[in-house]
């Protein structure tokens, strides 16, 4: 009887259909390993989220084949949902000193005070089960970035996490992408390839963060007053260009935002930030100093309501008011979903007589994830087997797909898969074969899981048309109405305007109470039912409105 030949399997649990909540597991028999953990950031049919974070019910079911999670950098779409992860499932943490630095801080703020984390540097190679893992240096907006390979019974998987090849990176020469390494790989034979798709569907080469200094230089050359600059707090290599700048212009620079200040002391703490002594100066010192001599390094790029930028473009922030002859730099794109809430900031910047630069064509932001052409050069140096495009949009994933079909990679051997989808793959032969829990868990304030579907439905239905709550009181003994019905408003129409309105609401109610026939046995769920459903098509009918209506029955 012919032996079953060795399967790996590779089961995405986020990042898939999706900008964010990147999240990877590898499995070989009993052993497990989970590259990334991230979140992302509600969508506008989410009201009242603060936070989307992978469902782990697969990992939790299979805790104890669990070896460790590996982080390929430290943005917040691949560490921000461990603060919750790792109160459930206590695990060690593979990453970069600044990656960990990063973590670090965000545990802290989370009350997680045993986490294991295990620094590591790019070149290094540590055994985790029947896995070999291995960090490989490469380019991304943030430093201490890393792809990761996985040499496994069945064959090396390497992870490209998310990537660029910039020639001349802030950091230094030294600090290029590891062609070598990834050129070996390729010469030894690669399994799979699992690859950072979101600029699949970009023509060309993605431009060097360097430039964006060059950018920088021009809008300060110009201003004239104060300079206002918001950026991602986890673009270090942004800051230290807009701190380059500063120094170079004899400008003072103060830090707002608690996730800004935050990453800039470890940075700094770390040796991934040079500032010198003198530079930076407390946001409460810049009225010490002329407008011209002062630049602000403030959170807000994507329209955050709390963040900084927004609180001073709506004139609402303690420390900081926007007054005509501020230059504003939007040193990022929106993420898809904030574009509304980045056009609303803007606007009001203008609006409060600021010069605003924040388009990608004056070139004060450029994209840290790899285009097309350093796409194809990734897949030629790595040659792989199979591959599944990992890290964006379904289209994202389909482009990246052509691609690489394109570039000569058998179609069976492409995998667009799902969150959840179970690939299996063997020396010769690859396949989805089943579907794990892979969802998402909504963090609303302190609570992690304990908003679901129908929660949401009722938020989406009270922000649209409001609520109505309807009071009965009823003396169960006899059967009858001894109070009400009164009727309470809110958000749906304004009570003193339509008093007619709400009395022939209260005649709707009336009436089907009379058809539910009161009396001791009456159900008190088919009476809020009936009186649901008649008034509820009563005002659609005068209103082509659909609220709320919570009846509500006192007992006496």
């Amino acid at each position: 009887m012919a032996k079953t030949p060795p399967k790996i399997q590779i089961i995405p649990l986020g990042g898939l259909g999706e900008i964010g909540k990147n999240m990877t597991v590898i499995r070989y028999g009993d052993d497990i390993i989970v590259i990334d953990c991230g979140l992302m950031f509600p969508e506008d049919d989410m009201p009242g989220i603060d936070l989307v974070i992978p469902d782990i019910t697969y990992l939790l079911e299979n805790r104890d084949f669990v070896r460790a999670i590996i982080l390929t950098h430290g943005h917040e779409d691949h560490i921000g949902a461990l603060p919750y992860v790792l109160k459930q499932l206590n695990v060690p943490v593979y990453g970069t000193r600044l990656t960990l630095g990063i973590l670090g801080g965000k545990l802290k703020e989370n009350n997680v005070a045993k986490a294991d984390l295990i620094p590591v540097q790019p070149g290094d190679r540590v055994q985790l089960g029947v896995f070999q893992v291995g960090f490989i240096r490469v380019n991304h907006s943030i430093p201490d970035s890393v792809a990761i390979s996985v040499k496994t019974p069945v064959g090396t998987i390497v992870h490209t996490g998310d990537f660029k090849f910039d020639q001349t990176p802030v950091d230094g020469k030294e600090k290029v992408t590891d062609f070598h390494r990834l050129a070996d790989l390729g010469d030894q034979g690669v399994l799979a390839l699992l690859a950072d798709s979101t600029n699949s569907d970009r023509t060309g080469f993605t431009i060097s963060e360097r430039t964006v200094g060059m950018h920088f230089d021009e809008v300060f050359h110009h201003a004239r007053d104060r300079i206002i600059i918001a950026s991602f707090s986890s673009n270090v290599h942004r800051i230290q260009q807009a701190i380059d700048t500063a120094r170079k212009y004899k400008r003072k620079v103060a830090i707002i935002g608690h996730s800004m200040q935050s990453i800039v002391n470890i940075a700094l703490e770390l040796g991934y930030l040079t500032i010198e002594d003198g530079l930076l100066i407390d946001i409460d010192a810049i009225g010490k100093y002329p407008s011209a001599a002062v630049v602000i390094l403030t959170t807000g790029s994507q329209g955050e309501p709390m963040a900084s930028l927004t609180r001073m473009a709506m004139s609402d922030h303690k420390k900081v008011e926007i007054v005509p002859g501020d230059t504003v730099i939007i040193s990022a794109t929106p993420i898809p979903g904030n574009e509304k809430m980045v056009s609303r900031t803007i606007d009001f910047l203008f609006r409060q007589g600021a010069e605003v630069v924040y388009d990608r064509e004056s070139g004060i932001h450029v994209s840290g994830h790899a285009s097309q052409e350093e796409l194809k050069l990734m897949h030629n140096l790595i040659r792989p087997k199979f591959f599944i495009p990992l890290h964006g949009e379904y289209r994202h994933l389909k482009k990246h797909a052509k691609l690489a079909q394109d570039l000569g990679t058998p179609k069976e051997n492409i995998f667009v898969a799902e969150n959840g989808h179970v690939i299996e793959l063997s020396r010769d032969k690859g396949a989805i074969t089943s579907k794990v829990t892979a969802g998402r868990v909504l963090v609303d304030g302190l609570g992690v899981g304990d908003v679901g579907n129908i929660v949401l439905r009722d938020r989406k239905q009270l922000s649209q048309d409001g609520i109505l709550v309807v009071v009965l009181t009823i003396d169960k003994k006899r059967g009858c109405l001894v109070a009400g019905p009164d009727i309470v408003s809110r958000g749906f129409v304004y009570v003193r305007e339509s008093e007619q309105l709400m009395e022939e609401a209260k005649e709707k109610v009336n009436q089907a109470l009379e058809k539910c026939e009161l009396n001791s046995g009456t159900e008190w769920a088919m009476i809020k039912t009936s009186v649901r459903d008649m008034l509820g098509k009563y005002l659609y009918e005068k209103t082509r409105r659909r609220p709320m209506i919570l009846p509500i029955i006192m007992e006496v």
